[in-house]
C-alpha cells in the first residue's frame, strides 16, 4: 500500500465503520451491484484484498468455496474475521500490498476501492500479479469511486485506465455512474456457467 499505514489506523482509531459499510444505502445498493456482476453462480477460490471490516466479504462468502481476505489494518483484521467467524470458508490475513500477495490461483480477484491508495508503479504491480494468479477460467472484478480522495496518488478513474491498459483479459461487464465504475474482465472470451451450488 503507498500510503503509509497510521493513514488507516487513524481512521479506523475513532469509528470501526470508517466508509459507513454497514449503513449508507450508496454502500449497500454498490455492493448489491458487485454481487448481481459476478456472472458465475460460484467461484472456487476468491482472494479479496483490503476487506476493511468484511461487509463485502461476507457477500462474497456466500458465492464461492474459499475466500481469503486481507488487509493491510490489524483492526480492519480484527473486524472482518468476528464478521466472518460463522463462515467456515473464509481466513482473514494481515498484509500489504503489493508486497504480500498470496500465493496459489483464484478464479475471482475483487480489486474494490483500494487501487487509488496505490502510486501507478504499485497498482501495476497489483494488476501485474492478478494476472499471474487467476485461473484458466478466472476473472477479475473491480469497482472504485471516481472522484479524487485527500492524499491519495490516484483516483478512481485514473485506477480503472490502468486496468484498461494492462489487463489482457477480456472485459465482460462495464457500469458506470456519476460516483463509481464497476467492471468485470475474464480469461476466457465467454464466461462458463458451470451451475455449480456454492458450498
Amino acid at each position: 500500500m503507498s500510503l503509509d499505514a497510521q493513514y488507516f489506523a487513524d481512521l479506523y482509531a475513532t469509528d470501526e465503520d470508517p466508509w459507513a459499510f454497514r449503513t449508507r444505502w450508496y454502500e449497500r445498493r454498490k455492493r448489491d451491484l458487485v454481487m448481481a456482476s459476478l456472472p458465475r453462480q460460484c467461484y472456487q477460490r476468491v482472494f479479496e484484498p483490503a476487506c476493511a471490516n468484511g461487509e463485502l466479504s461476507a457477500a462474497l462468502a456466500e458465492r464461492c468455496a474459499e475466500l481469503l481476505c486481507q488487509d493491510l489494518d490489524p483492526t480492519a483484521v480484527g473486524l472482518a474475521s468476528d464478521r466472518l467467524a460463522n463462515m467456515p470458508n473464509t481466513s482473514v490475513a494481515q498484509g500489504r500490498l503489493p508486497g504480500d500477495w498470496p500465493g496459489g490461483r483464484f478464479d475471482l480477484i475483487v480489486l474494490s476501492e483500494v487501487g487509488y491508495y496505490l502510486d501507478p508503479t504499485d497498482w501495476l504491480q497489483v494488476i501485474e500479479q492478478s494476472i499471474r494468479s487467476l485461473t484458466y477460467d478466472g476473472g477479475l472484478l473491480a469497482c472504485h469511486w471516481r472522484h479524487p480522495i485527500a492524499g491519495c496518488p490516484q483516483d478512481g478513474r485514473e485506477v480503472h485506465a490502468m486496468l484498461d491498459r494492462h489487463l489482457p483479459l477480456y472485459r465482460v461487464f462495464r457500469h458506470e455512474e456519476g460516483d463509481f465504475l464497476l467492471e468485470y474482465w475474464a480469461c476466457q472470451p465467454s464466461v462458463i456457467d458451470l451451475d455449480e451450488t456454492c458450498p
